[in-house]
């Protein structure tokens, strides 16, 4: 045991020396202010800058020189950088694909994504100085696209979180507010779009951690449907859990370089390079224009409702839909509370033991974690004990569900649990209006769902010892295996987001998660909105969100992110 934690301290100070020097020993240029020429490549669309590379107005390394000079300043302020690889991109670029549909474009890769001869870490201390011995399939689709990977980016251990913190790496700010979480588990991805330090990041999704560091941090991403996006190569805390699809997905500062990017991956044709990735090139899709587009929104799903300012974020865009002659209802569908009872547990459902496969002795984790994979480890009636106490003493049924199902499945307990996810999901499928269908007359099923990407805004560090428990608008979405896009509408008020003194919570989750929730304090933090379309419906997502950004922009109402 000692020995285990004398190994873990000296990774994680071999591994922090190490990122340190890496920065250090850089050339000189990438320690200097921003040029103008710098300010400029930094200003411009990602289509704008494959142009300027094709065209060769612009060379990749004059890019690279100015987003890693970016990305060094995000780091300082946010400790969001994992492996510095400019050193190494240098060569990339100066060989990049000048033709390709990202010539020239870095890309900023979440940490478990595979870069030959470079770790992956993910927080673990026994995985440090194990460097990945190829790339994985989505880094080579991005050098033969053009593409120049830079920097990989902070995450929490076990990737089960919706903050970064670990004692490897350390814990990673907030871009909008220091002391608060960015986000997980992509959070360092989103803190670089956020600060403009990157265009074109990557990150993966199980439970929200695309979609929640976009809510936290104010970007954009889209979470894909399992099947549609590349994954093949890269590290997992959990390999082989499938139960609840983890997808990896892309996330940008813009709406546009978010489309730009999904084009550009597909023009690449990822089946060639993934095995797992369907054979579906990406589709030009329409909006209906002949009728009303319904809009069914998810206003709380029966465990934390929404905060005020996330609740004025999504009834902002339901207002501007109205207005502009959409319609929009509440969504009639299946319990989300039952969703998060089959997710929970498909997730953990070998006891947390994947996940902890790599946790060396005294080795600091995630405080939601250190909450779950405790009470995974108390023998059966004990936990049995504690939900009857909620049930019956608190009268608190909601947290008493979750409790009751917290322990490790049985092989036939698990199969059940896949039974009941896909009658779930037959239930769900219900909901939605048939695209394909002309005569309308009767059908009550919608086109788009429209939530919130979480209850709250960014929360303090450490949050997430409560805040774990309250992911259900994003992890319903996981197990229905739904293509979900998150975009940023404004951000938070101290006056108007005030939570009203007649405020009492319903159960164990909410009171908790609540007690953190303080407008004043969380003041200019960015709130997103969710747009969930179909399985393996990305394009149509994105339209739906490109929908929503314009009638915003048009009513004077568009978000504000940092200045560059």
């Amino acid at each position: 045991m000692w020995f285990s934690y004398l190994s873990h301290r000296r990774a994680c100070r071999d591994k922090q020396r190490e990122r340190a020097e890496r920065i250090a020993s850089l050339k000189p240029i990438y320690h200097e202010p921003l040029t103008s020429q710098d300010k400029d490549i930094l200003s411009r669309s990602v289509s704008s800058l494959v142009a300027a590379v094709q065209t060769s107005s612009l060379s990749p390394s004059d890019i690279l020189v100015a987003y890693s000079k970016k990305a060094l300043q995000a780091h300082a302020q946010t400790n969001c950088l994992t492996e510095v690889m400019i050193a190494s991109a240098e060569t990339w670029a100066s060989t990049a694909n000048k033709s390709g549909p990202l010539a020239g474009v870095p890309v900023s890769l979440k940490d478990l994504v595979s870069v030959k001869g470079w770790d992956s870490s993910m927080g673990y201390s026994a995985l440090v100085g194990k460097p990945m011995a190829a790339d994985g399939a989505l880094v080579r689709l991005l050098r033969d696209a053009g593409a120049v990977p830079y920097v990989k980016t902070n995450v929490p251990m076990t990737m089960l979180s919706l903050e970064s913190t670990n004692d490897v790496f350390g814990s990673t700010d907030n871009p909008h507010k220091k002391g608060y979480t960015s986000g997980g588990s992509s959070s360092g991805e989103a803190v670089l779009l956020a600060l403009g330090a990157a265009r074109l990041a990557i990150g993966t999704d199980v439970a929200g951690s695309v979609r929640a560091p976009a809510h936290f941090s104010g970007v954009y991403s889209i979470k894909s449907s399992m099947y549609r996006f590349l994954k093949q190569g890269s590290a997992s805390s959990m390999p082989g859990q499938e139960g609840v699809p983890a997808t990896h997905s892309p996330m940008t500062r813009t709406l546009e370089d978010l489309e730009t990017f999904w084009r550009a991956v597909f023009q690449m044709k990822p089946w060639n390079y993934d095995y797992s990735v369907l054979r579906i090139p990406w589709r030009d899709v329409k909006l209906p224009e002949d009728r009303p587009i319904r809009w069914g929104v998810l206003w709380d799903d029966g465990v934390v409702t929404p905060s005020p300012a996330c609740a004025r974020a999504l009834k902002t865009v339901t207002a501007i839909l109205e207005k502009n002659g959409h319609e929009v209802v509440t969504l009639q569908c299946p319990s989300p509370y039952e969703g998060l009872q089959i997710a929970s547990q498909l997730l953990l459902a070998d006891g947390g033991k994947t996940a902890s496969k790599n946790h060396r002795a005294f080795e600091s984790n995630d405080a939601g974690m250190i909450s779950a994979f405790r009470g995974l480890r108390l023998p059966y009636f004990v936990m049995k004990l504690y939900a009857w106490y909620y049930r019956y003493i608190r009268r608190d049924p909601i947290y008493a569900g979750l409790i009751d199902t917290h322990y490790e499945k049985t092989m036939p307990e698990f199969y059940a649990l896949i039974a009941r996810r896909e009658d779930y999901r037959s239930r769900w499928f219900k909901v939605w209006r048939d695209a394909e269908v002309e005569d309308r007359q009767g059908d009550e099923g919608v086109d788009f769902i429209l939530t919130v990407p979480n209850s709250l805004p960014a929360v303090p560090h450490g949050g997430m010892r409560h805040g774990w428990k309250a992911c259900g608008y994003t992890f319903l979405f996981n197990l229905l295996d739904y293509s979900a896009g998150v975009m940023p509408i404004t951000h938070v008020d101290a006056t108007t987001d005030v939570l009203s003194r007649a405020f009492r919570p319903r159960n164990a989750i909410e009171r908790n998660y609540y007690k953190m929730y303080d407008a004043s304090a969380m003041e200019g933090l960015p709130i997103g909105v969710q747009i969930v379309g179909r399985r393996l419906e990305e394009e149509r997502v994105l339209e739906g969100m490109k929908l929503i950004e314009r009638l915003l922009k048009d009513a004077g109402a568009g978000y504000v992110g940092l200045p560059l």
